[in-house]
This record gives C-alpha cells, sequence and structure tokens, in this order.
C-alpha cells in the first residue's frame, strides 16, 4: 500500500514542467518471531513456533500529461512471499506489505491504471514536484479533481504525514490507516474507483464510489454496483497551531455487498458456524473515523487515529477490526546530522463487536481469524523503528520491533509476542 506525497514549491523561473514521469521501487521486509505459548491454537490462528518470513514487493511508475490538467498512470506491480503464519491470526496483521494470498510464489499484476482530470477555481498557481504517480507542473491552489480507474483507496483517504506507509514508516496495518475503516480493496490492495476531490490550502474534501470484490478478501470483484458498492467520504482541515502544522481529517464510510452476518450464522448452526452461511445482498457495513497529525518542532511529530463501524455483519475487504485508537511520535534524524534518517513508536489498541465476538468464540472462522474458541480481550500493538539513509534519496534500511498482545483478541493465546523486522526500500 502506498502513500502518494504531494510536495508543493514556489514557481521558479527555472522550473520544467514534466510530460513524462517514470519511477519504480522495491521493498524487501523480513520478520522474524520466537515461539510463544498458548492454550490451543486453531485453523485462524498466529502460529506459536518460530517463524521467519520474508515478503518482496517491486512497482513501476509511468505517467503522462495529456492536455491542461489531465494527466495518466499506470503501475505494474510483481509481490511475493508471505507474513507470519500467512497473514493469519492477527487484526493487527505486522506487515503492511503482504497480503492474504496462499501462493508465495511471486505474480505480476496491474496495480494501478487511473486518468486524472483537475480543474481549476483559482488563478494563483502552484509548482508540484515530481514524485511517484505525479507530475512535475503548475497547478492552482484551489481546485476540483476527477480520478477514475483502478487505485488505491489509501492513496487518498486517510492520509497521515507520521504514519501511512509500510515501506518507509510503521509497518502494522492499524497504524498505516484506521483499523475500522474495512477500505475497499481487493486482496492486494486495489480496486476500480471514481475519486471526486475538492482542494484548497486549508480544506480538503474526498468522496469516492468503489467496487468490491465478490467474496470476502477475493480477488475478483463485483461489477454489480447497485447490488454491492463502498462509498466513502473525508474531510481534511489544515491549520497552524502556534507556527506548527497541523492536520485533522474525519473519514465515514458505507458498504453494501453479499455478506454474512455473525448473529445469523450462530443461529444457523450454534455449535460450528459458518459466515458463507448467512450471506445475502443487502447487509452493509458502516463506520467513522478520526485522524489527526501535529507538528512538535521541525524534526519531531505525533499522530492519533481512532475508528469505529457497527460491527454487525463480517468483515469484507480490510482486517477483522470493528474498533481501534493509535497515536505516536515521529522524528528525523536531524539532530544527530542525519536528517533524512526517520524513527518512531507507536501504539494501537483494536477490539471487536459483541456479535463478532460470539461467533469466534463459538468457533467460527473470518477471512484471518479463527482460534477455535475465544477468550476475549483487546489486541495491543506496539512498534518501533528506525530508517537509516544508505544512499541519499533512493535506498533505506529499516530495524523494527513490534509487542504483540492478545493476537486475535484472545487472552487465552495473549503471548506476549515479540518480532523483529528488517526492511530494504529502494526507489528511483
Amino acid at each position: 500500500m502506498l502513500v502518494l506525497c504531494r510536495v508543493h514549491a514556489q514557481i521558479g523561473d527555472s522550473v520544467k514542467e514534466e510530460r513524462f514521469s517514470i519511477h519504480a521501487q522495491t521493498t524487501i521486509i523480513n520478520q522474524y518471531k520466537p515461539p510463544f505459548s498458548a492454550a490451543y491454537t486453531g485453523k485462524n490462528s498466529l502460529l506459536t513456533g518460530e517463524e521467519s518470513k520474508t515478503s518482496i514487493t517491486s512497482t513501476f511508475f509511468a505517467g503522462m500529461r495529456l492536455w491542461k490538467g489531465a494527466s495518466i498512470f499506470i503501475n505494474p506491480e510483481i509481490a511475493g512471499g508471505s507474513g507470519l503464519s500467512e497473514a493469519l491470526g492477527v487484526a493487527d496483521a505486522t506487515n503492511g506489505e503482504t497480503f492474504r494470498v496462499g501462493d508465495p510464489a511471486p505474480k505480476i499484476y496491474l496495480a494501478r491504471l487511473f486518468f486524472k482530470q483537475i480543474f481549476s477555481l483559482s488563478n494563483k498557481q502552484i509548482f508540484q514536484q515530481d514524485d511517484l504517480n505525479q507530475l512535475a507542473t503548475t497547478i492552482p491552489d484551489k481546485y476540483l479533481a476527477v480520478t477514475i480507474g483502478k487505485i488505491g483507496m489509501a492513496d487518498y483517504f486517510d492520509n497521515n504525514k507520521y504514519s501511512h506507509d509500510p515501506r518507509t514508516q510503521f509497518m502494522s496495518w492499524s497504524l498505516m490507516s484506521n483499523g475500522g475503516w474495512d477500505y475497499p480493496a481487493n486482496t492486494r490492495g486495489y480496486t476500480p474507483s471514481v475519486v471526486l476531490e475538492y482542494i484548497s490550502p486549508k480544506n480538503e474534501v474526498r468522496y469516492a464510489i468503489s467496487l468490491v470484490p465478490v467474496v470476502a478478501n477475493g480477488n475478483e470483484m463485483n461489477w454489480s454496483i447497485g447490488k454491492a458498492s463502498s462509498q466513502t467520504i473525508e474531510y481534511t482541515h489544515r491549520y497552524k497551531l502556534y507556527s506548527k502544522e497541523g492536520a485533522i481529517r474525519l473519514l465515514g464510510f458505507y458498504t453494501s455487498a453479499n455478506m454474512g452476518n455473525y448473529n445469523q450464522s450462530i443461529a444457523l448452526d450454534p455449535i460450528n458456524p459458518s459466515i458463507e452461511d448467512s450471506r445475502k445482498y443487502g447487509n452493509t457495513k458502516y463506520g467513522f473515523g478520526i485522524n489527526a497529525e501535529q507538528e512538535i518542532t521541525k524534526d519531531l511529530g505525533c499522530f492519533f487515529r481512532a475508528s469505529w463501524n457497527d460491527g454487525n455483519n463480517e468483515t469484507w475487504m480490510f482486517t477483522e477490526i470493528d474498533h481501534s485508537i493509535s497515536a505516536g511520535l515521529s522524528t528525523t534524524g536531524e539532530k544527530w546530522k542525519r536528517e533524512n534518517d526517520n524513527a518512531g513508536i507507536g501504539y494501537v489498541a483494536s477490539g471487536i463487536s459483541k456479535p463478532h465476538q460470539d461467533y469466534l468464540k463459538a468457533g467460527g472462522n473470518g477471512f484471518m481469524l479463527g482460534d477455535g474458541n475465544l477468550t476475549y480481550g483487546w489486541e495491543h500493538l506496539v512498534e518501533f523503528y528506525y530508517s537509516a539513509e544508505l544512499v541519499k534519496n533512493q535506498i533505506y534500511l529499516t530495524g523494527a520491533y513490534q509487542l504483540l498482545i492478545n493476537p486475535g483478541y484472545n487472552a487465552d493465546r495473549q503471548g506476549p509476542v515479540n518480532i523483529l523486522s528488517i526492511r530494504l526500500h529502494a526507489r528511483i
């Protein structure tokens, strides 16, 4: 999952607008955990034995300016490897570069293909720097935009300067996005969507309607948009507090799909419930999130997120979290003359609704969780990372430590689980 950054500078005499933009990235992550103790282990549990797993993604970013305000981008991608226990048994999954796929062999696929048109609302022009899926060009400081195509929803919504990109920042899924936002995506994190944006220097409003998978966590998308789709809306306000920049974002979503219902599944089979047996069109999931970032000093910032969804019907796309709260700090290495290094510490606590708890306790399985029983407790994760720049603006090496308690919300399997990670990220 990729963060698309927008860096603006004032227009200068020597600025040259790009017609084409080409970039690439590769990220390799190895995660290791020693054994831990648990009272029992089920079909979808985090395995108790020692594990070492490696993931790799490589993405090619190509873009072209078509006419004034219009551009098109394409991103073929290769991904392989797997997360710890095949990314099962942990709601706050520990590697944001891994997916819930059965075959770890590298595969090439189309990650993004989208068209964007900007409509100016201001005569004032600013310069947009060249970046991933971003052309170096002048744009108005206030505009409307329409994006149509296959995208990653996290590129547009729930952004955060300090906690959003698992390739360069925190790796846990619920530190890169609000855990309670069951955001629309296929297995690998992408979906066809239409995104409408209003952008001004202080305020931003975004709305998207997106396709959802045919089945939970599936790769095939449901094109019957009248029966299944997801809508997302977000408001962002940027401000300065004692001359320090900050932003607050309010997000809401509503998804309709062929979902199963936790209570109905238990009623159909109290001994061995299966969520698939209660699936029907018309079931929905809705929720809200808040997301804040605040600069403290020029090299230190903090972040906060909180999210909630109704939790009556099954998780369909992201991760089995119904409510979550997270916070942390991020700093550059400027004080020790390593201004392009970055370090962060974050904490997240996540939980699930009572119907979701009852379903897992009865022995039910979701697409991520299912220990065969459940003694409920909030899942807690603490993550610390240090990212060191090896080659200026190109190669970064990161070491990280994660402490996980109650994986899968199960106090019978509380651990603690210790996870060590090494990440190599390169970009051009």
